[in-house]
């Protein structure tokens, strides 16, 4: 396999890496929450919100996580050997000629 589609891979893998791990800790959230009986405590009110805010902090965890996984990937791969750089800089301007 060439560096262009290892890149592809890497990333299509790394997305579906990343929503799973987002919608397994928000079911892990939901699941010990209201799990342990505090749906009982918690006004019916508030699990909207509380269903939210497990939302944006599975996300949160979810990209450390990935974090975390990709440094030691890092540590253990030279990237520059399997991929292609997604984003390269920027061409220099061209020369104007001089008359």
């Amino acid at each position: 396999m060439n560096k262009k589609l290892n890149t592809l891979f890497f990333v299509i893998g790394a997305t579906l890496f990343n929503i799973v791990v987002t919608l397994l800790l928000m079911f892990l959230l939901v699941v010990v929450v209201f799990g342990l009986g505090l749906s009982r405590v918690l006004p019916q009110s508030i699990h909207q919100m509380t269903v939210f805010v497990f939302f944006i902090g599975s996300i949160v965890l979810a990209f450390i996580v990935y974090k975390f996984a990709l440094n030691r990937l890092l540590s253990k791969i030279r990237f520059e050997d399997y991929f292609d750089p997604i984003f390269r800089g920027r061409r220099p301007p061209p020369k104007r000629k001089t008359d």
